[in-house]
């Protein structure tokens, strides 16, 4: 089964099967000493850089800010989502969100 993913409105959005499902301006929190020196950055999405699969999950890599400490930058592929019987299922946001390939 083919499922449809594309970034829209310049980076604003990311659409499955022309269903739009993440946006810009949500609050991502994730473990990544690489990207600030906070613990657990409070990161605001500002653009969407790139989205993929890996087997069922979707992922991406976007642009935006820590507020705790000011740092911008573009993260690492962070997983959004899984396909599941050619459905988008969320992964929830609102928690910790790990990082493709973190233990």
């Amino acid at each position: 089964m083919t499922v449809a993913l594309r970034i829209l409105d310049d980076g604003a959005w990311i659409s499955v099967n022309d269903d739009r499902k993440v946006s810009v301006s949500e609050l991502w929190r994730f473990v990544d000493p690489d990207f600030c020196r906070c613990e657990l950055p409070d990161f605001v999405v500002e653009g969407i850089v790139e989205v993929g699969v890996d087997g069922r999950t979707v992922e991406t890599r976007v642009y935006g800010q820590c507020i705790a400490c000011g740092e911008k930058g573009t993260t690492g592929w962070m997983p959004i989502g899984r396909i599941l019987g050619g459905e988008f299922v969320d992964i929830d946001r609102e928690g910790v969100l790990n990082p493709a390939g973190a233990d």
